[in-house]
């Protein structure tokens, strides 16, 4: 059905579902099939938000978030392609690191919280840290796997024409990884987005976490809703830039290809 190609009907197919959530909820609210204590109306969440705004209180809330999330997507991915382009190219380093890393991998997140505490106090380093371990691992993990998929007919052919260490990476290897490197990647965003709210409840007093959380403390469930929808706007808004940032690098690739990854 070719009529399913054009980007209108993509773009309003992806807003059906939420606007019928909304209307749900709105009869669900007025209709006093839910308390509102425990799912306030959509109006109390608007009236939430321009309060937010005015105050500025919101600005800042959204900026520390933003801030701690890129700052440990960019730590986290950096360090997780270094190791996962030596684990995966050198036999080696794999045996000695990875066992490690794959029992590391198994811990839950609350679990570093009061280590990281222990170590770095409750300022933004120890945050920030948090946001790299859930990054590194989805990122590290995809990396590796992709590696370790290479077609090896596909090196050999570069052995023949004189490719060796990095440069055999960079024209071969590198290519070849990158759909699992662009999967990897989304997903370390996402559990970014996700171990944010465990970084601001180590002390925090701004985010988006924090924000959530104090609204749960003081009995505001507008505030908690009102969190949790930008939360949602700002997750897919990142990984929109992700996938962009996919399709430029994978462009070489054919257009059904391509749409894998989105």
């Amino acid at each position: 059905m070719k009529w399913l190609d054009s980007r209108a009907v993509r773009i309003g197919a992806g807003f059906l579902v939420p606007v019928l959530l909304l209307l749900l909820w709105q009869y669900a609210t007025s209709a006093g099939l839910a308390a509102p204590n425990q799912l306030p109306p959509i109006r109390r969440i608007a009236d939430t938000f321009a309060q937010l705004l005015r105050s500025g209180e919101l600005y800042e809330h959204i900026g520390i978030t933003l801030y701690r999330v890129f700052a440990g997507f960019a730590a986290g991915a950096s360090i997780a392609i270094a190791l996962g382009i030596l684990n995966g190219y050198f036999r080696l380093f794999r045996y000695l690191f990875d066992p490690i890393l794959q029992a590391l991998r198994n811990i839950p997140s609350m679990a570093w919280v009061p280590l990281f505490i222990l170590w770095m106090g409750i300022y933004e380093t120890s945050k920030i840290t948090l946001i790299a371990v859930g990054v590194f691992f989805p990122v590290y993990l995809n990396l590796l796997t992709g590696i370790m998929g290479v077609d090896r007919r596909l090196i050999e052919v570069g052995l023949v024409y004189g490719y060796k260490g990095p440069s055999l990476i960079w024209h071969f290897f590198l290519p070849a990884t990158l759909p699992s490197l662009v999967v990897g990647l989304r997903s370390g965003l996402s559990l970014g987005w996700m171990f944010v709210v465990a970084a601001e409840i180590m002390g925090a007093s701004k985010g988006l976490g924090f924000l959530m959380i104090d609204g749960q403390t003081t009995g505001r469930p507008a505030v908690i809703m009102a969190s949790l929808v930008l939360f949602a706007v700002f997750g897919k808004l990142t990984d929109l830039l992700m996938v962009r940032l996919g399709n430029r690098l994978l462009y070489w690739r054919q257009p059904s290809e391509k749409a894998s990854v989105k």
